[in-house]
């Protein structure tokens, strides 16, 4: 086994060191060489840096967003029928930049709206301009996995975590489970009118947390009772004479 995989490394090294441009990010370049298998494209290598780092690609795609501000005219809304090009459901992040009516076409990634680069990059290392066929960041392909899907990242945020649960401080267990700090039913219901690239906080690292199974059951109870409450008070107030 181990004489097939430095052989298939050295195939890969080989590949790797001839597609490489003269200017390559750094990084990506020593997490590539330390892998237990090289990847032997420069594309690879980017694909597979982030995929390593989901929580700094998080944090990327949210400065990337911030930058480029929400679009004029936009307002986060739901689909309303199952044609509209518009998230069907308010646990999808909202994403502008996605809507047929705000995307800035081929170039510029569909999430956080900036020039998507060389590689999938995200800052022109090669002054060569934009990728003209290139519609997603290799890092916001990483972060919006981890907005839509952050149970697959589970062990990076137990990690940051140091092991510990996020709710009691104690041991976190093997059945722990990963959480919204605030629930995305109350961003969708409280918080709607937060700017876009601030909104996205909601769905990222910073409201993302993993809990012990039973301190999880307990949080998600009390959600329940008061999305109860919030009902009860709506319909109360609307069956009040006018």
């Amino acid at each position: 086994m181990s004489e097939w995989r430095d052989a298939k490394n050295r195939r890969a090294l080989a590949r790797l060191n001839r597609a490489l441009p003269a200017v390559f990010p750094a990084a990506v370049l020593s997490h590539a060489l330390a892998r237990p298998f090289i990847p032997p494209m420069p594309r690879l290598a980017v694909d597979a840096y982030w995929r390593a780092h989901p929580l700094r690609a998080d944090r990327l795609a949210r400065a990337l967003a911030a930058e480029s501000g929400t679009p004029a005219g936009w307002q986060w809304r739901l689909a309303r029928d199952a044609d509209a090009a518009l998230p069907a459901t308010f646990r999808l992040p909202p994403a502008p930049y996605r809507e047929p009516g705000f995307a800035r076409g081929p170039g510029f990634c569909c999430v956080c709206g900036q020039p998507v680069y060389r590689f999938g990059w995200h800052r022109d290392l090669w002054d060569a301009g934009p990728q003209r066929r290139a519609t997603w960041h290799a890092a916001c392909v990483i972060a919006w996995r981890l907005w839509v899907a952050p149970s697959d990242h589970a062990r990076a945020l137990r990690r940051r975590q140091g092991l510990r649960c996020a709710e009691t401080g104690k041991r976190l267990l093997r059945t722990a489970e990963v959480d919204h700090r605030v629930p995305l039913f109350r961003v969708w219901g409280e918080r709607r009118e937060t700017a876009w690239p601030a909104l996205l906080a909601y769905w990222g690292g910073p409201n993302l947390q993993v809990i012990n199974r039973a301190a999880h059951a307990a949080k998600c109870a009390a959600e329940a009772g008061y999305r109860g409450a919030r009902r009860a008070a709506s319909g109360a107030r609307e069956d009040m004479p006018a």
